[in-house]
């Protein structure tokens, strides 16, 4: 009974966030900010990594100061790591997956910054990710994304794997 307890935990949580995603997406930007702090107060700061790095991932898209927004990704890029350690291929597949975007979100954060050469790092790292998408419509979406960005920096949107060294 415990072992059925502690599986449907995780997807009440997730659930949960799902459900504040749905209010920020209808545009109640504020009560979605509010209800994720909330919530990430209650996981803590050493709750289950998956849990943080998707409430980080999603609660720094409310955040109206850029350096702020960056702070939450860069918790969610933690997070991840923690998930499925430092080398992303011997992760889970949801981790993994997480990764292509957790980049482009840092890329982002870093462009609105002003810091073009890490925004760069980033969008690379990005596409070196992309293999852990599905061909379904957020991975294509992830995709399309990361080639907006990339244009934007003037990145030739190659093939080229990940910079030696994480910043």
């Amino acid at each position: 009974m415990a072992e059925q307890q502690g599986q449907t935990a995780p997807d009440a949580l997730l659930t949960r966030i799902g459900q504040i995603v749905l209010l920020h997406h209808a545009g109640d930007r504020e009560e979605a900010r509010h209800r994720f702090l909330d919530l990430w107060a209650e996981i803590g700061e050493h709750g289950d990594p998956l849990h943080r790095c998707t409430l980080a991932h999603y609660l720094a898209d409310t955040q109206d100061d850029p350096a702020d927004e960056l702070a939450w990704d860069l918790r969610a890029l933690t997070a991840a790591e923690e998930a499925g350690g430092d080398r992303p291929a011997e992760g889970s597949l949801a981790v993994r997956a997480l990764y292509p975007s957790l980049h482009l979100n840092l890329a982002a954060d870093y462009v609105k910054l002003g810091r073009r050469d890490a925004a760069r790092t980033h969008v690379r790292w990005a596409r070196a990710a992309v293999g852990a998408l599905a061909d379904d419509r957020y991975g294509q979406g992830v995709r399309a994304a990361i080639r907006e960005l990339e244009a934007r920096l003037g990145e030739g949107g190659g093939t080229w794997g990940p910079p030696r060294q994480r910043p």
